[in-house]
């Protein structure tokens, strides 16, 4: 059951201590320079083990996918992480990383390492990485999970596919060996969609989550269903997207799945030994037959509570998300709660109607570290039909009660509806609680045959303004310098340029990171710096 609660008056005190004064806090945001992170790729040398023989498109001088992490130590050491040179049909040649230690520059210059022997392209042994994912302990131990997989087997089954981390003790201009959480061989399992949180608390503790799908259809001669799923190829949104589409199908059509077809629950193993070792992993939720969970990501709230937010894809085709929390640092989580039904529609370009590899079924969470508030942004259609917008809701009590939707983006309205569409949407906690979220949009685009794209950030400031209206947010800031084409961008279930990027807080900036197409099938992930200074003005 979905709770929600008002908000409204959760800011009463800094506002009537603002009125009383005859001043309110004014945020101004100052945007760095853009800094360019990826360079030409480290794989040219890897034709034969990293493209030969393999089904697919591959995408040389691609990067896709960012995520980051700012040392807890040090707000001026930054690692990045990304897919390199991406295929059409899942994963790519290997996942790399960029290191800063030196904030004067804004985050330049940046080092690039390989964090961990995985592919045959890094010196492993899988032939392709996906889903990269790091977090930095506080006690400076880096983490970066990796999902590894062999290609589908000629069966049409999945290859074998597993989920590794490797660490670094050094600020991640070096990283270990990868340790294996879970390898599957079965042709009908494929682990997917992970993360990894290093506890913000305690230093030993890192927890990591994925989902893990069981198709019966795949490989076992399941007609349309299975050669559909197949198509999707080590992809698990694609196929997430597909199932999901079927199921709607179904539920219009008064149908229901004759036997199970699949299976997806959440997994989680934890480490309390600064990542040596892993626990077993076990289901922490199970949604049943014919529905899956996706887009596992742990948080930590400072009273210690450990939660574990997903999407829940039921078997009627309902899309929720949902969490399950744990009072024991993980070894044991509670019963799930609904946080959001979300209704998103899937995003296309405006004018050729081509379709965009977004965030339709997924979310971005945060939570602020002083008062434990946590917040969620998604995409969602219900502000405009068939138009996905960026929705935010909050929690004060560790995710029991929500409060209502709203859509926070500030893309103008337009004679093309489709050019209102906001996407891929991204939050961070800034320093002093300030909220940031960020989010593409089309409404640059013009009718000269391409589809004009530009990435933006919004702020609202919960310490002196109620966040969960959405009035309360402004001053959005232009990240990207001039549009760029998104038909560019390369083709792998739509034009794909990740399906997340990344903010993160330090003590004084949050840091967005996030993909542009920088030519035709080339993609570079770049960063920007965005401070805040805080002013006194009358009412």
């Amino acid at each position: 059951m979905l709770l929600q609660r008002d908000f409204g008056s959760a800011c009463v005190c800094t506002l009537f201590a603002a009125l009383i004064s005859g001043a309110s806090p004014v945020l101004a945001a100052d945007v760095g320079p853009l800094v360019k992170v990826t360079k030409p790729s480290p794989f040219a040398h890897c034709a034969a083990d990293g493209v030969a023989g393999q089904a697919g498109v591959n995408y040389p001088n691609t990067g896709i996918e960012p995520t980051a992490a700012i040392d807890p130590r040090d707000s001026d050491s930054l690692i990045i992480g990304w897919q390199q040179d991406r295929w059409s049909n899942g994963g790519s040649r290997g996942l790399m990383a960029a290191v800063s230690t030196d904030d004067r520059n804004h985050g330049s210059p940046f080092r690039i390492v390989t964090p961990g022997k995985v592919t045959k392209c890094e010196g492993g042994t899988f032939t392709r990485a996906s889903d990269p994912w790091v977090d930095i302990s506080p006690s400076g131990v880096a983490y970066y999970m990796h999902l590894a997989f062999q290609p589908d087997l000629p069966t049409g089954g999945f290859g074998p596919s597993g989920m590794l981390v490797t660490r670094s003790f050094n600020g991640g201009r070096s990283w270990s060996s990868p340790v294996t959480l879970i390898y599957d061989t079965d042709p009908q399992v494929l682990d997917d969609k992970n993360s990894i949180t290093a506890d913000p608390r305690l230093g030993a503790l890192a927890y990591a989550v994925w989902d893990r799908l069981q198709d019966f259809t795949v490989g076992a001669g399941g007609g349309d269903l299975a050669a559909a799923l197949s198509s999707g190829g080590h992809d698990g949104v694609v196929m997430a997207r597909q199932r999901l589409a079927a199921s709607k199908a179904a539920r219009n059509a008064a149908a229901a799945p004759a036997a199970v077809q699949f299976v997806g629950p959440a997994y989680f193993a934890r480490t309390t030994d600064f990542g040596a070792t892993w626990s077993t992993p076990k289901i922490i939720f199970d949604p049943g037959d014919n529905a899956q969970t996706i887009n596992n990501r742990v948080v930590v709230t400072p009273n210690g509570a450990v939660i574990d937010f997903f999407t829940h894809i039921f078997t009627d085709g309902t899309v929720t998300i949902d969490l399950v929390r744990s009072a024991d640092n993980g070894a044991t989580f509670g019963a799930a709660i609904t946080a959001q039904t979300i209704t998103p529609t899937g995003v296309v370009t405006p004018d050729s109607k081509e379709g965009v590899r977004d965030a339709a079924i997924l979310f971005d969470v945060a939570v602020n570290r002083r008062t434990g508030a946590i917040y969620l942004v998604w995409q969602d259609s219900a502000f405009a039909a068939g138009v996905d917008q960026v929705a935010f809701s909050m929690s004060a009590d560790d995710g029991s009660t929500w409060s209502k939707p709203v859509r926070i983006d500030r893309t103008p309205n337009n004679a093309n509806p489709l050019r209102e569409q906001a996407f891929i949407p991204s939050v961070g906690v800034g320093p002093g609680g300030i909220l940031a979220v960020t989010y593409y949009d089309f409404r640059n685009d013009t009718s000269n045959g391409k589809e004009a794209t530009d990435y933006w950030a919004l702020f609202c400031n919960p310490r002196a303004s109620d966040c969960a209206k959405r009035g309360n947010w402004s001053g959005e800031k232009r990240l990207t310098e001039i549009p760029f084409d998104m038909l560019d961008a390369p083709v792998a279930g739509g034009h794909f340029l990740g399906d997340y990027m990344t903010l993160k807080g330090s003590r004084d900036a949050v840091h967005a990171v996030f993909g542009l197409a920088t030519g035709k099938n080339l993609t570079d992930i770049f960063t920007r710096k965005i401070s805040f200074e805080e002013h006194n003005a009358a009412n």
